[in-house]
């Protein structure tokens, strides 16, 4: 396989130039995971029919929107700027003319362990040990030239989506408007763990829910998120956040293209009724689509006097791992019972408010650390492992 040599950017002989946009965007995807993890943090909602289990009105309002404007919107983002970055490594190697295999084999191993840390010891919904992995592959992806992988992007992303939402097509015509799939006990034993238990039973359940749930949703999060990750590598080999401002005519096509597309999957469940088929392609196809409309609205958006406002949202994308980290830490402390004990006892929307005060709070925390330090303590114990410095 041929590799393509990307013309030398300035920027990539610089290694502490950073673009903005991009950290904001980081900045905006863990404001919106947050939101959507909180769903989890204060409740056994992977266990439950969330269409049937929030009976109360301001609970299923809450829960509609967020379903509609956050939930698997954000996390698409998230894995394109993670394609994105690997490319600019790899086109930084280039430039130099360096090999960076060793620099990203080190950064992956490293993920992957604070993934496992992470999913045993605080919160069994952790995704950095699935994006770990996904970034070994995206070692050998990245050195595709960028036509080809525009192609096969799009290849992989239409098969396997539209093959996903066929099974679930067939299972909702043989089961009719089924509810989703609803396990009892695994709440009563949830509900036990985590709202009654102490640490060390917290973390009993909570690594056997990551042994069958966290690893399962490993493999099948793959179909989903390395598509994802590799149009972040094409759009960084085009070069399409950079030259946002000049290219600001196809964001805009963007925007208007898949937003409306991206919410009318959004909200097909609410449109027609709860059913499988239905939870698919709001996953599938409008997840990736609105979270596309956020980037080119962001995008969009830094051309203007709002950028002022939005930059504050950089230095939470900056130090993005120790943030994520927080928030798992700082949620469990809330709602788990060696913590507050809170877990099971809040209506959605003052869950969905505590997420945005913590948010609030880690915009000022990052905001203060950054004007102090150069990197978050995470990133900057997880560069001294990749690069062996300081």
């Amino acid at each position: 396989m041929t590799t393509e040599q990307p013309v030398v950017d300035q920027q990539l002989m610089q290694p502490s130039k950073r673009i903005l946009t991009l950290d904001v965007l980081r900045g905006l995807a863990l404001f919106g995971i947050l939101i959507a993890n909180m769903l989890h943090f204060q409740s056994p909602y992977i266990y439950v029919d969330p269409h049937t289990f929030y009976n109360s009105p301001i609970d299923a309002l809450t829960f509609k929107w967020i379903d509609i404007l956050v939930e698997g919107s954000f996390y698409p983002i998230f894995a394109m700027l993670f394609g994105y970055g690997i490319n600019m490594q790899y086109e930084k190697g280039l430039a130099q003319n360096r090999s960076t295999v060793g620099l990203m084999l080190r950064r992956f191993s490293l993920l992957m362990v604070f993934g496992l840390i992470h999913a045993i010891f605080i919160w069994s919904g952790d995704i950095l040990f699935t994006y770990a992995i996904y970034g070994f592959l995206m070692i050998l992806i990245v050195r595709i030239p960028k036509r080809i992988l525009l192609v096969l992007s799009v290849a992989f992303f239409t098969v396997t989506n539209v093959l996903l939402y066929a099974v679930t097509y067939l299972i909702a015509q043989a089961s009719g408007a089924m509810e989703e799939f609803v396990d009892i006990q695994q709440i009563e034993l949830a509900i036990t763990a985590y709202a009654h238990g102490t640490y060390l039973e917290a973390l009993q359940f909570r690594v056997g829910e990551w042994l069958v749930y966290g690893l399962l949703n490993s493999v099948f999060a793959g179909f989903l998120i390395v598509p994802l990750m590799m149009f972040g590598v094409v759009f960084s080999k085009w070069k399409l956040i950079e030259r946002g401002a000049e290219l600001w005519k196809l964001w805009l096509v963007f925007i208007v293209i898949f937003g409306p597309l991206g919410f009318y999957f959004k909200a097909l469940p609410y449109l027609k009724e709860p059913r499988i088929d239905y939870d698919m392609l709001q996953t599938a196809f409008g997840g990736p689509f609105v979270g596309l409309f956020y980037v080119g609205l962001v995008i969009l958006l830094m051309a203007t006097p709002l950028q002022k406002i939005l930059q504050f949202l950089a230095p939470v994308g900056k130090m993005s791992l120790t943030i994520y980290i927080m928030q798992s830490v700082v949620a469990t402390l809330i709602f788990n019972n060696y913590g507050l004990g809170l877990y099971g006892k809040l209506d959605l929307a003052t869950g969905t408010w505590i997420a945005v005060g913590i948010f609030a709070i880690q915009i000022i925390i990052a905001n203060l650390w950054l004007s102090r330090y150069e990197r978050g303590p995470l990133e900057a114990l997880w560069r001294k492992w990749t690069y062996r410095k300081p």
